[in-house]
């Protein structure tokens, strides 16, 4: 939480910094939806609390609105691996949900090839008032327990509903960078 803390001072020192700097700072004013957009989203990130096996990168520290997140699972089938989400917020934050992206190509019913994530809080279950921790303990959870139900990744469901031995053995392999039906998954199994 701390590390949080000290990126979020640097963005706002080189956010403040690069107003100062900028020839046009004395006569733009941002809208009121970004602004408030900003600030919501500024809030939750100061709120939020991250697990161990969870941390958080601004690559650009002036930019509040997109970030990666890496999660570590201490548990379940994908415990060992590490796997890079993209966070991507709009300016209509928090009316819309962000945009969330796996960029790691894994074996998992809620998440497809392509790295979209099946996750209701991103979609249906949306409301104004859901929280940055609450998508970051919602991707957590995918990883604990995934949701066969609801699959973006049919075969990987298919597998997981009729063999969890099987499901568990293929997991396994693909974290490793296997080749399973034809797909190639990327070695995500954590080195550090």
């Amino acid at each position: 939480m701390l590390k949080l803390r000290e990126q979020q001072r640097k963005r706002q020192e080189a956010l403040e910094a690069s107003k100062a700097n900028s020839p046009s700072s004395t006569n733009s004013q941002p809208s009121t939806k970004a602004s408030g957009a900003q600030v919501l989203l500024q809030k939750n990130l100061t709120e939020l609390e991250l697990p161990n096996s969870t941390k958080i990168e601004f690559p650009n520290p002036t930019d509040f609105f997109n970030f990666n997140l890496f999660i570590s699972p201490v548990a379940g089938y994908y415990k060992g691996g590490k796997f890079t989400f993209t966070v991507a917020f709009t300016q209509n934050f928090p009316f819309e949900p962000p945009k969330v992206k796996c960029i790691n190509k894994i074996y998992h019913p809620n998440i497809d090839l392509e790295g979209n994530v099946c996750l209701n809080i991103l979609r249906e279950d949306w409301k104004p008032f859901v929280s940055v921790t609450s998508i970051v303990m919602g991707l957590n959870h995918l990883f604990l327990e995934p949701n066969p139900n609801d699959p973006l990744n049919k075969d990987a469901a298919n597998t997981f509903v009729k063999d969890i031995n099987q499901f568990r053995r293929d997991v396994s392999y693909t974290l490793k960078g296997g080749v399973l039906n034809g797909d190639r998954y990327d070695n995500v199994i954590s080195r550090y």
